[in-house]
C-alpha cells in the first residue's frame, strides 16, 4: 500500500469476498469500524441487492437478489490502518485493482452500476431525540432506535397512546432535536 497515493477524500472501493460471505464482510467490517471508532474514515459499506419478482403457483413472491455476489462496495479513506483492517476482515479475499494498491470507482462507474450511492450526510445517531417532521407523525417527538443507510429509512420509537411504538420513517422525515 503506497502512502503517495493516500487521498483524504472518501472515495468507493469494491472488496472481493468469498460467495456467500458478503453480508457477514459487512457486518464484521460495521463493527470493527464501531470499537475502533473509525467512522470518519468509513461512510458506506453496501452489498447492492435488487428485487426479483417470482410467480410461482400462481403466487407473487419478491426476492431480495445480491447484484454483484462475491463483491461488497465501501465508501472509505484509504489508509495505512483501514487498508489493513479491510484486507483482514475474515471473508474478504482483497480489493479489486492492481496488487497491492486499490482502485476507487470513478463516478462514470458508479453511474452505470445504477445505484443511487451518494451518501446521505444524517446528523443524528443511534439513541438521540428527533422530531418527525413530515407525515402522519408529524411533531411527534421519539428515539432513533436504528439506521438503514441502504433503504435510507430510520427507526424510531415514538411514545403514542401511553406506549412506546417503533415507527419506520426515511431519513428525510425527521430532524435531530438540539
Amino acid at each position: 500500500m503506497s502512502q503517495k497515493n493516500q487521498d483524504l477524500e472518501p472515495k468507493w472501493y469494491v472488496v472481493h469476498t468469498y460467495s456467500g460471505y458478503e453480508n457477514k464482510v459487512k457486518t464484521d467490517l460495521e463493527n470493527t469500524v464501531k470499537n475502533r471508532d473509525l467512522q470518519n474514515y468509513f461512510f458506506d459499506i453496501v452489498v447492492p441487492l435488487e428485487e426479483q419478482i417470482e410467480i410461482k403457483d400462481g403466487k407473487r413472491k419478491v426476492n431480495l437478489k445480491k447484484v454483484f455476489p462475491g463483491y461488497v462496495l465501501i465508501k472509505m479513506i484509504v489508509t495505512e490502518e483501514t487498508w489493513y483492517i479491510v484486507r483482514n476482515t475474515r471473508g474478504v479475499t482483497g480489493f479489486v485493482g492492481s496488487g497491492t494498491d486499490p482502485i476507487a470507482l470513478t463516478e462514470e462507474e458508479i453511474a452505470k452500476m445504477g445505484f443511487d450511492l451518494q451518501s446521505i450526510n444524517i446528523d443524528y445517531n443511534v439513541n438521540d431525540t428527533v422530531t418527525i417532521i413530515d407525515g402522519a407523525l408529524k411533531d411527534f417527538v421519539g428515539t432513533v432506535t436504528e439506521i438503514n443507510k441502504e433503504k435510507h429509512k430510520i427507526k424510531v420509537l415514538v411514545s403514542m397512546f401511553g406506549r412506546e411504538t417503533p415507527v419506520e420513517l426515511e431519513f428525510s422525515q425527521v430532524k435531530k432535536n438540539n
